[in-house]
């Protein structure tokens, strides 16, 4: 069936939607495997050495000795402590890899820059694209051998693949990865994981499941005036 596009403007705008059966697609979430392409988030890559403690100074989170491999999700907040920008943060490869909503991306990038003054930090956008896979089939053998990895790794780490990119797990009732490649070989992993049995699914089965982890998200569930304590992001199950 035909690819839904997201509706632009729009949060998902440069998203697909639906594949032409959202329900079915969201079944296959809970019971197989899908592949969601979410490269219409922003990816953003700090280096230098003082990126982990000049992070700490100006978000939500303890973020200034995180170990290699470590995932987390992060928080940039406003003088009157509401939240302005959220993002999910990994550690590896002496970088922090920080991937936030597309409409906002640009916002975060300038803000960081902005707040760099003297640290030995650089921030730049990554040419990486974001695909999430949900279900307990992502942990098939063949689907791993698609990603190539041979397990999954624990929750909130992530490892390095072969050809670049990482692949972390979410905390989720479900197994939950979220995929970071090169954009130009997003296409061919997508094709890789389709051919291991991972059906291809839409930004609807994600945000089901997302709504069902009680998951807040930037801009659909928050407005100006949301403080982390309400959302779930500090005491809660998000």
């Amino acid at each position: 069936m035909s690819a839904v596009p997201a509706p632009d403007p729009g949060p998902d705008a440069g998203a697909v939607w639906h594949h032409g059966d959202p329900f079915g697609e969201q079944r296959a979430a809970a019971d197989g495997a899908v592949v969601i392409d979410r490269s219409h988030r922003t990816v953003l890559s700090l280096t230098g050495p003082e990126r982990q403690s000049w992070l700490h100074t100006i978000s939500s989170q303890h973020v200034s000795a995180l170990p290699e491999g470590a995932v987390t999700q992060n928080l940039s907040l406003d003088g009157q402590g509401r939240v302005e920008d959220h993002w999910w943060q990994t550690e590896l490869a002496e970088r922090t890899v920080l991937d936030t909503e597309g409409w906002r991306g640009e916002a975060l990038l300038g803000f960081l820059r902005k707040m760099i003054f003297w640290a030995d930090v650089t921030v730049e956008r990554a040419d990486l694209a974001v695909l999430t896979l949900l279900g307990p089939g992502v942990a098939d053998p063949a689907v791993l051998a698609a990603l190539g990895v041979t397990t999954l790794p624990a929750e909130s780490t992530a490892v390095a693949l072969p050809g670049g990119g990482f692949v972390r797990r979410i905390p989720s009732t479900i197994p939950e990865l979220d995929v970071l490649v090169p954009t130009s070989e997003a296409a061919d992993l997508r094709k890789r994981l389709v051919a291991a049995g991972v059906r291809p699914a839409g930004v609807w089965a994600y945000e089901a499941h997302r709504v069902t982890e009680l998951r807040p998200r930037l801009g659909v569930d928050t407005d100006e005036r949301t403080i982390p304590h309400e959302a779930g992001w500090i005491g809660g199950p998000g």
